[in-house]
């Protein structure tokens, strides 16, 4: 029974298993103010290994966002017809990074927003490119960064990423917090891309 759930966890979140050239996480920053961001960009291991490297980093869990129901689990999610993503939500101290600089981050570091309901092998709406706004002011600014990330033209084709108000957030089962440092060999369809910004 542990060999199937391990298996389908690999289908679920894609099959291969690129080695990742990604830099060093940031320790946490233990003082200071703090906010919140919900992303969405495929399979959340990946999403949350290169998300953890931004500066001002507080803590980071992955879970389901975007969907009505608040009681979901892994296998609901991903039949991908709840209406949720695999996401990160991150609290991080803005001092040491503006909302703007992490959307850059995620736009030219983490994931493919040009990729419409899919990363790499993961194919489906759960695995869409997403901005969950936290406040009216983070809808503005992901508004104006998406449209500067598709006005310079780095991507080569059109930014398909969706905004939209943060309405739930369900934090995934803990194995799969932390999934890639439990696992550093477990598979990762994101890469830290040196996008310069």
């Amino acid at each position: 029974m542990k060999i199937l759930a391990t298996l389908l966890l690999i289908a679920a979140c894609g099959s291969s298993n690129e080695a990742a050239a990604d830099p060093k996480p940031v320790p946490p920053s233990p003082n200071g103010p703090r906010e919140t961001a919900i992303l969405a960009g495929g399979c959340f291991w990946g999403e949350e290994k290169v998300m953890r490297t931004i500066p001002g980093l507080v803590s980071i869990e992955v879970g389901y966002a975007g969907g009505k129901r608040t009681g979901v689990s892994y296998e609901d999610v991903s039949g991908g017809d709840t209406g949720h993503a695999e996401a990160v939500r991150i609290v991080w101290d803005p001092t040491k990074i503006s909302y703007e600089d992490l959307l850059k981050h995620y736009y030219f570091r983490s994931m493919d927003p040009t990729s419409l309901d899919r990363q790499g092998n993961d194919v489906g709406t759960q695995y869409r490119s997403e901005i969950f706004t936290t406040t009216p002011q983070q809808a503005q600014i992901a508004e104006r960064v998406k449209r500067a990330v598709d006005a310079s033209g780095k991507w080569g084709k059109p930014v398909v990423t969706r905004i939209e108000p943060a309405t739930t957030f369900v934090r995934a089962e803990e194995y799969h917090q932390d999934y890639l440092i439990k696992n550093p060999h477990g598979y990762n369809d994101h890469f830290f891309r040196e996008f310069d910004f």
